[in-house]
């Protein structure tokens, strides 16, 4: 008997952290039917799950310039580890003229190894579309394969100068004058997704450590005043993604003024943006 409550006590627990540990970023590929506009596209799962109910959101993207970003909600089973998600609102996207987007059913099952890399971790299986047809009820949506795998946690704390700063050379991309304002700044891959990770540094203090640069933009804020009178944001490339070297887009609204910037960082350089505070710029 004692043996028996044991086993179920263990079973309980077990199947609890399961469903704790599908909370969070699940990325990977999904595959559609040849005469898709993608035939193969990168998606991006955000979960939340509680007492069998999840919600989030689906991003699907092939570069910075063709996405869709929908909500979900599902269910997820604990004694299959099954999770039945269907696509809603779509929030945003960007895609080509002639597209449109499939409103998908997923079916999956969750997977974990015995390591501890990202690749133990997998929720996997099919997707389809009611009647198979896209969002205008005209264009077809043959269903298709996905595979997603967790994506760790990165931590935005702030450290001190690294090496990544002193042993590399800074090149000045540009100057910018602004007159106290606040300078937000969008970094996103500069064309095709090809696993590109940055890490951003302003006064030599880290803001963004070791991202991945995607379609969604990774944002932050840069003061620009009296007290702060000059910042020097430094972009450095942790890799060469697939296709060398590391580049990006870099979007600066301050005010009414829009500033679009290419960034190139490799083994040697680093990408340089210097703001100035200028009394009476306008």
């Amino acid at each position: 008997m004692r043996y028996f409550v044991a086993t179920f006590i263990l079973l309980f627990f077990s199947q609890t952290i399961v469903a704790q540990e599908l909370d969070g970023r699940w990325s990977g590929r999904l595959v559609m039917a040849p005469s898709g506009c993608f035939a193969v596209y990168n998606i991006e799962f955000s979960i939340q799950e509680k007492d069998g109910k999840i919600t989030g959101t689906a991003h699907h993207f092939s570069d910075s310039f063709n996405y869709v970003r929908k909500k979900i909600i599902g269910t997820y089973s604990k004694d299959s580890n099954t999770l039945l998600i269907e696509e809603g609102e779509i929030v945003d996207f960007k895609i080509k003229e002639d597209c449109v987007p499939c409103m998908k059913s997923y079916r999956l099952t969750y997977h974990k190894g015995s390591g501890s890399t990202i690749t133990d971790e997998q929720i996997r299986g099919s997707w389809s579309s009611p009647a198979s047809k896209a969002a205008d009820g005209k264009a077809s949506c043959d269903p298709g394969t996905i595979v997603l795998n967790r994506q760790t946690k990165t931590t935005s704390t702030p450290i001190n100068k690294s090496d990544e700063l002193r042993d590399k050379k800074n090149i000045l991309v540009r100057e910018i004058r602004l007159d106290s304002s606040v300078a937000k700044i969008e970094l996103f891959d500069n064309g095709q997704i090809d696993g590109d990770t940055v890490s951003v540094y302003v006064n030599n203090r880290s803001v963004v450590f070791k991202q991945l640069l995607r379609a969604q933009p990774i944002t932050f804020s840069v003061p620009v005043d009296q007290k702060r009178s000059v910042q020097e944001v430094v972009m450095v490339g942790e890799n060469l993604g697939t296709i060398p070297p590391n580049t990006a887009l870099m979007i600066v609204t301050a005010g009414k003024e829009r500033y679009q910037l290419y960034l190139t960082a490799d083994e040697k350089r680093n990408a340089l943006v210097r703001f100035v505070y200028e009394k009476g710029k306008q």
